[in-house]
C-alpha cells in the first residue's frame, strides 16, 4: 500500500548531520530525528551507476515498499522485505529514466504502509515523516558532495517517494539553492502537488508544458468513477499535467497519442507494448482521468483508501514511453539552453 500525505509534522526538531554519516558538509536541517543512515556505504544504495555515461543524473525515490502488519511504524533501512519490494518497483518506474541520465536510488527508512488503512490522515501526520526525511537528506548530501560533480539532475519518485520530493523541495532546497538551480525537473508522480503548496513555496513552479525547466511534473491517474470519491493520494486543490499532450487544461489525449504502456505480460514480467491509456486533466478534481481501461483489471483494490477507480499502481506504467520521451526532451532542452 502506498501513501502521500500533507506536509505537516508534529514534534519534530533539528539535527546537525555529522560528516561521518552524511558524507557532506555539516548542516542543520529541520524536522529530522536520530542518526541518518550511512550513504558512504554502497549497500545503502539500491542503484548506483557503474560509470558516468550521461551529462545528466536522475535521483529516484521509490514508493511504499515496507508493508508489514506486524512491523514497526518505521522500517529499518536494512529491512529485507522493503529492499526486495523496492527493487521490483524500480524496474517498473525508474527504468523510464535510464535513457536520460545516470540513475541514483538510495534505500531509505519508510513509514509502514500496512498501517495506513487503519489510520486517519491525522494519525499519519502525527506519526511524522521524520526518519524518512532524515535518510533522504543524508542521501542527497552524500550524492551532491561525492557523486554529482556539478551535473544537472532530475528528481523522480512515486507516492511516498514523491511525498519525500515535496519535502525536499520545501525544506532541503531552501537551504541549498546552489543545488536547486541545477534541477532540470522533479517528477513528483502519484502524490498531489497542490496550489496551497505552491503558494507556500513560491520558489517551486508546476510544469506548464512539455519542456519547461526547473519545474514539478505531477499527476494522479483515476477513472471517472473516482471523481467524487475520497482518495489518500488526491488532495484538495491538487494540480496535474496531462502525461500525453503535456497540457494543464482539459484537452483530451486519446489512446492513439500514447506511444507505449508498460504492463505485465503473460509470464508475469513487465514489457512495453502499445499504449492502452488515454488522458484528460479534470481541473476540478486535479487528477488525470483515464477512460480507456477496465477498472476491474487495473484499479487498485483498496477501495476504502483510494476509491473505486484509482489507477495509482499504473501512474508510471500507463504513460511509460511518453514519460521517458519527456524526460529526454527536458534534459536535452536544459543542455542546449545552458
Amino acid at each position: 500500500m502506498v501513501i502521500c500525505a500533507v506536509l505537516l509534522v508534529f514534534g519534530a526538531g533539528c539535527i546537525t548531520f555529522p560528516q561521518s554519516s552524511a558524507g557532506g558538509p555539516v548542516a542543520e536541517y529541520p524536522n529530522v530525528v536520530g542518526t541518518p543512515s550511512d550513504y558512504g556505504n554502497s549497500d545503502n544504495w539500491m542503484h548506483l551507476p557503474d560509470a558516468v555515461v550521461y551529462p545528466v543524473d536522475v535521483i529516484y525515490l521509490y514508493p511504499t515498499a515496507y508493508s508489514d502488519a506486524n512491523g514497526t511504524r518505521v522500517s529499518e533501512i536494512t529491512d529485507a522485505g522493503m529492499r526486495t519490494a523496492a527493487r521490483e518497483i524500480y524496474l517498473g518506474q525508474a527504468t523510464a529514466f535510464e535513457t536520460t541520465g545516470n540513475l541514483f536510488a538510495p534505500y531509505y527508512r519508510q513509514l509502514n504502509g500496512a498501517l495506513f488503512s487503519t489510520m486517519t490522515n491525522a494519525d499519519i501526520l502525527a506519526g511524522g515523516w521524520n526518519e524518512p526525511r532524515t535518510d533522504v537528506y543524508a542521501a542527497l548530501d552524500y550524492y551532491f558532495v561525492h557523486y554529482n560533480s556539478g551535473r544537472p539532475y532530475i528528481l523522480a519518485g512515486h507516492s511516498q517517494g514523491s511525498n519525500m520530493i515535496n519535502i525536499v523541495l520545501d525544506e532541503y532546497m531552501e537551504l541549498h539553492p546552489e543545488y536547486y538551480e541545477r534541477m532540470i525537473a522533479a517528477y513528483q508522480i502519484g502524490c498531489s502537488l497542490t496550489t496551497d503548496f505552491l503558494m507556500e513555496n513560491p520558489h517551486v513552479r508546476a510544469a506548464a508544458g512539455a519542456d519547461d525547466l526547473g519545474v514539478v511534473v505531477s499527476w494522479n491517474t483515476e477513472g471517472p468513477g473516482n471523481l467524487y470519491a475520497e482518495s489518500l493520494v488526491v488532495d484538495k486543490n491538487a494540480v496535474s499535467i496531462n502525461p500525453l499532450n503535456w497540457r494543464t487544461d482539459e484537452m483530451y489525449a486519446g489512446v492513439s497519442e500514447n506511444p507505449g504502456s508498460l504492463v505485465e505480460d503473460a509470464d508475469g514480467g513487465l514489457s512495453i507494448g502499445a499504449g492502452i491509456a488515454d488522458a484528460r486533466v479534470n481541473l476540478t478534481r486535479g487528477s488525470v482521468i483515464c477512460t480507456s481501461v477496465d477498472p476491474a483489471v487495473y484499479a487498485i483494490p483498496a477501495v476504502d483508501v483510494f476509491g473505486p477507480e484509482s489507477y495509482h499502481g499504473y501512474d508510471y506504467g500507463f504513460y511509460f514511453v511518453s514519460l521517458r520521451e519527456n524526460a529526454e526532451l527536458r534534459a536535452s532542452h536544459w543542455l542546449e539552453s545552458r
